[in-house]
C-alpha cells in the first residue's frame, strides 16, 4: 500500500501518489462499490485533517448515501440543496471555508467547519459527488480542489464502466435464462 507524508513532500505530490493508487486499486475492478469504498479508505487514510470522506450517488433525482469514513450521516439529499446537492445540480465544485455561512447547508455531523464537494461527471451527465468535511476552517485549499478534481475524474470513469460492465452482466444472464 502507499504510505503518504505531507511534511515530507508538496500537498500536489501527495495528490499525484494518491492519484496513483486509486488507479492501482480501481484498474480492472467493475464494482462500483467496491471502488467507492477503496477510495474513501484511502483519501481517509491518507490526507490529514478530515472528519468525512465519502460518497453520495444520483439516484433519480435525488443523492443517496455511498460508500464513506467518518460518523453516520445524512441518507438522502435533494438535488440543490446543501453543499452536496449544490454540487450535483451544478457539476461544479464547491469549495466551502465556512460551512455555516453557506446557504441550506445540512449538518450531518455538527463538528465540520469545513467542506469540499465535487462532482463525479462521466459523459455529460453527474453519477454522484466526493465529499470531504473537516473540522478546520478553511482546511481546503486550491490544491486540494485540484486534486481532488483529478481523483473524481479517474472514478467517474471507473464508476460509470462498473455501471455499464454490471449491465452487460444483467443483460447476459437474462439471455441465458431466455436460453436456457
Amino acid at each position: 500500500m502507499y504510505q503518504f507524508d505531507i511534511a515530507a513532500g508538496s500537498k500536489a505530490e501527495l495528490y499525484r501518489d494518491l492519484l496513483a493508487a486509486l488507479d492501482a486499486l480501481t484498474t480492472g475492478e467493475a464494482d462500483a462499490v467496491a471502488n467507492m469504498a477503496n477510495a474513501a479508505a484511502a483519501i481517509w487514510q491518507y490526507l490529514p485533517d478530515l472528519n468525512w470522506a465519502g460518497f453520495y450517488r444520483v439516484i433519480g433525482d435525488e443523492l443517496v448515501l455511498g460508500p464513506f469514513q467518518g460518523k453516520a450521516a445524512c441518507i438522502r439529499i435533494a438535488m440543490g440543496k446543501g453543499v452536496c446537492g449544490t454540487a450535483a445540480a451544478t457539476g461544479a465544485t464547491q469549495r466551502v471555508d465556512d460551512v455555516h455561512a453557506f446557504p441550506g447547508h445540512i449538518a450531518c455531523d455538527a463538528a465540520s467547519r469545513s467542506e469540499l464537494v465535487v462532482p463525479l461527471v462521466a459523459g455529460d451527465r453527474v453519477i454522484g459527488v466526493l465529499d470531504l468535511d473537516s473540522p478546520m476552517p478553511a482546511r481546503f485549499d486550491a490544491t486540494d480542489q485540484a486534486g481532488c478534481e483529478a481523483l473524481a475524474a479517474l472514478l467517474a470513469t471507473r464508476l460509470d464502466q462498473g455501471r455499464l460492465d454490471q449491465g452487460r452482466l444483467d443483460q447476459g444472464r437474462l439471455d441465458q435464462g431466455r436460453l436456457g
